[in-house]
């Protein structure tokens, strides 16, 4: 006998939700009633896979294994569901997306009214979120695409190259890196660079761009960190330190109110590469190659 969709469910929305009760809910059927198809579940893999305890529900090896392989599962039901729903009608229906926060203000602006002009049945949802989380959305079948920055670790997904955002110097206004057309690598080593707290791809994207692997060995012995591209805009025009933006964010115009100056940098991998990533083998394949090449005329 083989386990049930409907019991490998219970068992992801039970490590979701932490308790019995909360997974129930929201499964929408009585707690006895998940505990019961748990218990089945447990019987068939012939292991426990969850310890009842008053603290809350504490997986057990088996079970980690089995949600993991659970969710696999579950996404790729879900995946045919969707992909026979929207059978010959490309990119229509429901289509959750991922975006990391140093993109989605720039493109989505310019991306949204196209897609709703090219594809006027498709169903967009939104998830901004850092990287790490997103592609682990689109392995857990939480998510049919994300719009990412590279480099970063693409095992188990496939990517679709949409165009490459050059990293530029930001300092403050009237600084003397700004007597110069470019800045090097080197002449940001002596300031205190600003970057975005850990999590943001940016962050690794720009100590990669200048060569140093970690702002301590720019001067940066403050830890300062911002939590987004416009708090670090606001810390460099006060005059606490420089850092490096995306060309994207520069030419949506994020700086134009700030008391700072822009200039390209000198460095061997000034720029990130912005792609679309969707979970390998996924249903959702095409249509993430067709998200791809319509986001390609607005990157």
């Amino acid at each position: 006998m083989l386990p049930t969709l409907r019991q490998l469910q219970y068992l992801k929305l039970l490590v979701e939700h932490g308790s019995f009760s909360r997974a129930a809910e929201a499964a929408h059927v009585t707690q006895p009633t998940l505990s019961a198809g748990v218990q089945e579940l447990e019987k068939i893999l012939g292991a426990q896979v969850v310890d009842r305890a008053r603290s809350g529900v504490i997986l057990t090896k088996v079970g980690e294994e089995a949600v993991r392989r659970a969710e696999d599962v579950l996404a790729r039901a879900e995946d045919l569901v969707q992909a026979a729903r929207s059978a010959g009608r490309p990119l229509s229906g429901r289509f959750r997306l991922g975006v990391i926060p140093t993109i989605a203000p720039f493109m989505l602006p310019k991306a949204l009214p196209l897609l709703r002009t090219e594809f006027p049945e498709l169903r967009l949802f939104l998830r901004e979120d850092q990287t790490a989380k997103l592609v682990a959305g689109l392995k857990a079948g939480a998510l049919d695409a994300a719009l990412i920055a590279l480099p970063y670790d693409t095992f188990g997904i496939d990517t679709l190259h949409i165009g490459d955002d050059e990293l530029l110097a930001v300092v403050p206004a009237n600084h003397p890196l700004l007597g110069a057309s470019t800045i090097t690598a080197e002449a940001l080593e002596g300031e205190n660079l600003i970057l975005l707290e850990d999590g943001h791809c940016l962050r690794e994207h720009a100590l990669a761009a200048c060569q140093i692997d970690s702002p301590r060995h720019s001067g940066m012995e403050g830890g300062f960190a911002a939590t987004s591209l416009a708090t670090l805009v606001q810390m460099v025009g006060s005059g606490l330190g420089v850092s490096l933006l995306p060309a994207m964010a520069v030419e949506a115009g994020l700086t134009d109110a700030a008391p700072v100056g822009i200039r390209p940098l000198q460095s061997q991998a000034p720029s990130r590469e912005i792609v679309v990533a969707w979970r390998a083998g996924s249903s959702r394949e095409s249509d993430a190659r067709l998200l791809a090449e319509t986001l390609k005329r607005v990157a």
